[in-house]
Parts: structure tokens; C-alpha cells; sequence
């Protein structure tokens, strides 16, 4: 069963598509990779954002984790908070460019650090639907504008480093990424909502 699994098989199993295995990392590990999400970003929201995004990345990356690279042993708990890590400073730069003003929510609703209550089967199933509606749009888009969409919010590249890794001008690279996020916002909304 599951409960008997440890976390590395566990990855091991999500990276061969079982959905089960996916929702028990899950389990085990959101209030945990949540506390810290929230601890970097001060908001409720942004972590809770960050920590499905980073899920969405769990759930497609997990083939790649590896318990030994290099001669070191890398801990999948260490793997799964540098993955959330990465997105909570990638969210971080976001607000930092938007120039939004830091601010705290109250602290009456937010949960505490790693006491945050397992998410409900419905929960689940919601977020799991949403990842499966990002797959779609991404899948839908021109193959140039998904790779670089991908690379950049995926893999947590910089524009001139998605530049390099694909061979192209950084100004196309940026202008490829701007209409691949215009397509998949548009997608996202629904036929009814399109411009």
C-alpha cells in the first residue's frame, strides 16, 4: 500500500504516470512544502499559487528525480523544497518587477506552518483538473512558443538563458513567450471568453 511506500518510490511511481502515488507525495508533503512557501512569500495566496505550480512541476519532473547524482545522495524531500523553493523566487522576482508593495495577511485565517489540513479528495481533484486543462493549452500551442514557455516557467530559466538553451535571439525568445502566455490565457478563459 502506499502508506507503506517511501517517498523515493513514491516519485519513482509519479514518474511513471500513477496518479495514486502522485496524490500520497502529495499527502505527505504539502503542509510542509506549504509552511515554506508561505515563510518566503508573506501571503496565503502566492504560496498557495507556488505550491500548485510546483506540484504541476512534481507531476511532470518526477521521472527525472534521481536518490544519487554525482556521487551525492539527494533526498526527494530536499528535491521537492528546492522545486517550491525555486517557485516561491521566481514569485518573489514577479512581485519585486510589478513593484507590488509587501504586505502580511491577517493572521486569523492563515494556517499555521506545516499545520495546514490535508487537502479534501474534491480539492484534489480540482487542482488535478486544472493541471490536465494547462496541459491541453500548452499542448495546443506552436511547438516554439510551449518550448520556451516551458523551459522558462518549468525549469525556472531566465530569458537569455531560455535564449541559449533553444539558439535564438533573446528578442524572439521574449516575444515567443509573450504570445505563448496571450495563446494559454486565452485558451484558459474558454471559447466563450476569447478576445
Amino acid at each position: 500500500m502506499d502508506g507503506d511506500a517511501t517517498l523515493q518510490e513514491l516519485l519513482e511511481r509519479t514518474g511513471r504516470g500513477d496518479h495514486a502515488a502522485f496524490a500520497e507525495v502529495y499527502r505527505r508533503t504539502q503542509a510542509h512544502l506549504f509552511g515554506l512557501a508561505l515563510r518566503m512569500l508573506q501571503r496565503e495566496q502566492s504560496a498557495e499559487d507556488v505550491l500548485q505550480e510546483a506540484f504541476v512541476n512534481i507531476w511532470k519532473s518526477a521521472g527525472s528525480y534521481r536518490a544519487r547524482v554525482d556521487g551525492r545522495d539527494i533526498q526527494p524531500m530536499t528535491w521537492l523544497i528546492a522545486i517550491v523553493r525555486n517557485k516561491a523566487l521566481d514569485a518573489l522576482r514577479t512581485r519585486k518587477r510589478r513593484g507590488e508593495v509587501e504586505w502580511t495577511e491577517p493572521d486569523d485565517d492563515a494556517p499555521a506552518p506545516g499545520g495546514a489540513a490535508a487537502a479534501s479528495a474534491l480539492e484534489l481533484l480540482t487542482r488535478a483538473t486544472q493541471a490536465m486543462q494547462v496541459e491541453a493549452c500548452l499542448n495546443a500551442l506552436d511547438g516554439t512558443h510551449r518550448q520556451c514557455l516551458a523551459l522558462a516557467y518549468y525549469q525556472g530559466l531566465t530569458h537569455t538563458e531560455v535564449a541559449v538553451q533553444v539558439g535564438a535571439p533573446l528578442g524572439s525568445v521574449k516575444a515567443w513567450i509573450r504570445r505563448g502566455l496571450e495563446k494559454l490565457k486565452a485558451c484558459l478563459a474558454g471559447p466563450g471568453d476569447a478576445p
